[in-house]
């Protein structure tokens, strides 16, 4: 079945479409949801993430893509044609796994070109993509090698270019990165990014590191208990998380507790538990809920030895230094804790101490009002 490949949402071209896509491992009382009703469509040459917790379904999806596993109800779409039924061999799509999958008794060279032989590629085709392979991941001098004589990072790289050397339309990549250390996971996030815009093969990346996601992608899904909480760029997640979840799991997040007091168009005023009232910005009905939750992010604020114009107002418990910056921990008149990251420069001399009780300031155009 063809369907239009059209993102009419972006104005561009669709690469891969997954169309009320339901999962269900096993039956009745046993039955395991692992997706439910997700549909998502992710763009031509573009860098795309499934984020979410272990189990949220994001693996899953990625599997049902690659042919893996195949869905219990829904479509999934490749430029538009239905590759639901096609078996992982016939469809255009390669994958690079956690544990890389590399031939150990094979060169470098010879791993990057396995795919091409047995695709049957004639001999001259495979050197010339073999070479360009390995100069795309800077590993020329390498090639002589065999893969259980070289890094971790080495071996990823090997896996990225037998994954790419045949070309396919869409890449599929399980948390690569997973086994690498810290500096070098950090580094492979540049190198990843460069892949993919110097191939414009599609990249989908699944990871549960919000940092991974939002360095690399031009967009990402937010799953969790699986379904798609959330889709948008990385900074549309992070500044506008559009409920608790996303808001919780991406980044650091004060979150407060309000009382509703009006809504006009997109403006509410509403009472925080200090008793203070301020006027936010609201893109989603707020008038059926006298209670709403907030999210105020902890590099958005400002704390003063002076709280009596400040929204909220609490007592320094803890400071962390973190070289960058300094993570303040402080405790609410209600109870609540608050978290306040401010950086360290040496034009800020202010300087407070633990039992301190300060205000916290923040401007009402960076809360975020939730859908809980």
């Amino acid at each position: 079945m063809r369907h239009s490949s059209t993102d009419t949402a972006s104005g561009g071209t669709s690469a891969i479409e997954a169309v009320n896509v339901t999962k269900t491992f096993g039956s009745g009382d046993e039955a395991v949801h692992a997706l439910k009703d997700v549909s998502v469509t992710i763009r031509e040459n573009e860098f795309f993430t499934l984020l979410g917790p272990s189990g949220c379904g994001k693996t899953t999806l990625l599997r049902l893509i690659a042919g893996f596993d195949h869905q219990t109800e829904g479509t999934i779409l490749l430029h538009g044609e239905d590759i639901s039924l096609l078996p992982p061999f016939k469809r255009p799509v390669n994958t690079v796994f956690q544990n890389y999958a590399l031939f150990p008794h094979m060169t470098v060279a010879q791993n990057i070109g396995f795919g091409l032989e047995m695709l049957r590629k004639p001999k001259a085709e495979i050197e010339n993509t073999v070479g360009g392979m390995l100069r795309l991941v800077k590993m020329e001098e390498l090639k002589t090698r065999r893969t259980d004589q070289i890094s971790g990072g080495q071996q990823q790289r090997v896996a990225l270019a037998r994954a790419l050397a045949p070309r396919p339309r869409v890449l599929l990549l399980d948390e690569p990165l997973s086994a690498l250390d810290y500096k070098l996971r950090k580094d492979m996030q540049i190198e990843l990014k460069r892949l993919q815009l110097e191939t414009g093969i599609t990249f989908i990346f699944v990871t549960h590191d919000q940092e991974e996601a939002l360095t690399m992608s031009d967009r990402l899904a937010v799953m969790n208990a699986g379904r798609i909480r959330q889709i948008g760029t990385p900074r549309e997640i992070y500044d506008h998380p559009a409920e608790r979840f996303v808001a919780d799991f991406i980044g650091d997040t004060n979150f407060l507790t309000a009382d509703l007091l009006s809504a006009d168009g997109g403006a509410i005023s509403v009472r925080l538990t200090s008793g203070r009232e301020i006027t936010l910005e609201c893109d989603h009905p707020a008038a059926a809920s006298r209670h709403l939750t907030l999210a105020v992010r902890p590099e958005q604020v400002r704390l003063t030895a002076d709280g009596s114009a400040s929204p909220l107002n609490g007592v320094l418990e803890n400071i962390v230094y973190f070289g960058t910056d300094t993570h303040y921990h402080l405790r609410l008149q209600d109870g609540g804790s608050f978290t306040a990251r401010l950086q360290n420069s040496r034009e800020r001399q202010e300087l407070f101490a633990e039992g301190d009780q300060l205000g916290i300031v923040f401007d009402p155009e960076t809360v975020q009002v939730l859908r809980d």
